[in-house]
């Protein structure tokens, strides 16, 4: 079968067979990152044999999976029949690289495919379909486990690497001096806004277990002076006071009442002329054109009670009942953009 780009082929079953059988394109990639087969091709090419034993790949499926991936485009082999990385995967999926995004595929494999599994279960129930019994949320497992805490806090980093870098050019940093970013993670928005923009400070605003990955990201990236960490619980407590409040990729994981909440909570803490920002996967307004969009909140069906992805329409009606004045949105890069509301 070879890839077409039509969106809505006719007189041929091969797009159907394609996206039916499209785990098998996903199985490849994410055992491919499992395995590190990107990272063992950092630093020179390698041949098959030497590659394999490396990966410790069995003989009976090595050369099959590994000429797989030279198929699907992640990996370049030349005449010799060495294998190299393609100029994406050595910029994407070596671990360590700066814009690595392989946290969220290896949150993919052992979090997400499981659920994914039992989306028919999860479509006539409504209920997550999570392994963990008697979990209210997913953060309740994950944040308990400090193995699982930091693969998805990778996973928040790789997913939202580029769409920080849009907010942190085009936001009209400037005008403002603080900042805190609700729901934190490793702290990745506050580093990549505050090494923009030397006028800032920034509050990073997290349940406590988050602290100790907090703090060794910002000390990595040296803004240990102008970045603090506060520990809370944004149902329970109050929201850091600061300029400019950031929602990244949390008002998603809650019910519509959570969202509402929260966005008042944002209202009260801002000052006068304060702003706030959300930024997600956001569905197109007319619901027909950003699939991962729609692919994502199906997400937060497998895996919470009450998360739902929305459009920037959705978003900007709830600004508005909390007391926002004025709300614009604004692509930001794939996927992904941000509504700026402004108190």
């Amino acid at each position: 079968m070879t890839h077409h780009d039509s969106r809505r082929d006719s007189g041929s079953p091969e797009r159907i067979l394609r996206v039916g059988l499209g785990f098998w394109d996903a199985n490849t990639l994410l055992s491919a990152v499992e395995l590190d087969v990107f990272g063992e091709l950092a630093e020179r090419p390698l041949d098959g044999e030497e590659l394999r034993l490396r990966t410790g790949l069995h003989p009976r499926g090595a050369q099959d999976f590994l000429d797989a991936l030279v198929a699907l485009g992640f990996l370049d082999r030349d005449a010799s029949g060495r294998y190299a990385n393609t100029p994406d995967t050595a910029r994407f999926l070596v671990r360590g690289a700066p814009e690595y995004v392989g946290g969220m595929l290896e949150m993919a494999t052992h979090q997400l495919y499981p659920s994914w599994a039992r989306l028919t279960e999860a479509l006539r129930t409504g209920e997550p379909q999570r392994d963990e019994a008697g979990q209210n949320h997913m953060f309740d497992h994950m944040y308990a486990d400090d193995d699982q805490r930091r693969t998805f806090q990778r996973a928040m980093t790789s997913l939202s690497s580029r769409p920080i870098a849009k907010i942190a050019e085009r936001f009209p940093w400037p005008k403002y001096r603080t900042v805190a970013d609700i729901g934190c993670s490793e702290g990745a928005l506050l580093t990549g806004v505050l090494r923009r923009h030397a006028h800032l400070s920034g509050t990073g605003f997290d349940l406590p277990p988050v602290r100790p990955h907090f703090e060794e990201y910002v000390t990595s990236a040296g803004l240990t002076g102008r970045l603090s960490f506060r520990a809370g619980d944004f149902f329970a407590d109050p929201l850091p006071r600061a300029d400019v409040l950031v929602f990244g990729h949390v008002l998603h994981d809650w019910d519509l009442p959570t969202k509402r909440m929260l966005l008042k909570k944002a209202y009260e803490a801002l000052p006068a002329d304060g702003a706030v920002i959300v930024f997600e996967t956001l569905i197109d307004d007319e619901r027909r054109e950003n699939d991962f969009g729609l692919l994502m909140s199906l997400n937060m069906l497998v895996e919470t009670k009450g998360g739902f992805d929305y459009t920037g329409a959705d978003c900007r009606a709830w600004l508005a009942e909390a007391g926002f004045r004025d709300s614009r949105v604004e692509h930001l890069d794939g996927p992904d953009s941000m509504v700026v509301g402004t108190k």
